[in-house]
């Protein structure tokens, strides 16, 4: 496991590390990378809630570059402006978003050749390494107190991806604040994650 840490004051830490694993160490290498590119624009895409953004934040900090994010919600136009200005000024442009085109529908012609001709680099789905350590840190976070077998249970029983992750953290610190105890453990997890459809194929468990 590597961290990268933003060289710049953040208001929280979440805003300051990213967890390398293999579902994101390429993505990593081609942005530590970027005066090799073959243009000063790069496409970085990967699930919500995958640290894009993030990272997209950190790359910009470490290059001096620009960052538009989300792009799929900015202006063709803007985009197109910012990939061309990033050529002239010699300055790395940092595009993330859901998908390349064609999933990510472009209906400028010169921004579709522009895009065709930039880098992409993939943020996959959290691999067996990523989701204990994301699990781990989002409890902590959260202030939750988590039984020695219960980050181990949940990586096997929550669906594989960075949104399902995120759900539920967010629904067992809800538990924990109906419960008024931090304290958690298989069964309360179970029956919490259960109820809120986010279990897929629960293991059979003593409890």
């Amino acid at each position: 496991m590597e961290q990268l840490v933003l060289p710049l004051a953040a208001p929280e830490t979440s805003e300051t590390e990213f967890i390398v694993t293999d579902s994101n160490a390429r993505a990593v290498q081609q942005l530590e990378r970027w005066a090799a590119w073959p243009v000063m624009a790069g496409l970085l895409v990967g699930p919500r809630k995958s640290g894009r953004s993030l990272l997209g934040r950190i790359f910009a900090a470490k290059s001096g570059g620009t960052l538009i994010d989300d792009a799929e919600r900015v202006p063709e136009a803007a985009i197109f402006h910012a990939w061309n200005r990033a050529q002239a000024e010699h300055r790395p442009l940092l595009i993330v978003a859901d998908a390349p085109p064609p999933e990510w529908q472009v209906s400028l012609p010169d921004l579709r050749s522009r895009l065709a001709a930039t880098p992409l680099m993939r943020i996959d789905p959290p691999d067996d390494t990523l989701i204990p350590l994301l699990l781990a840190r989002m409890l902590d976070r959260r202030h939750l107190q988590p039984r020695e077998d219960l980050v181990g249970w949940l990586a096997r029983n929550v669906e594989r991806s960075h949104v399902a992750l995120v759900r539920a953290a967010d629904a067992l610190e809800t538990e924990a604040f109906r419960r008024r105890s931090p304290r958690l453990s298989v069964p309360v997890a179970r029956a919490t994650l259960a109820g809120a459809g986010l279990l897929a194929g629960i293991e059979s468990e003593p409890e």
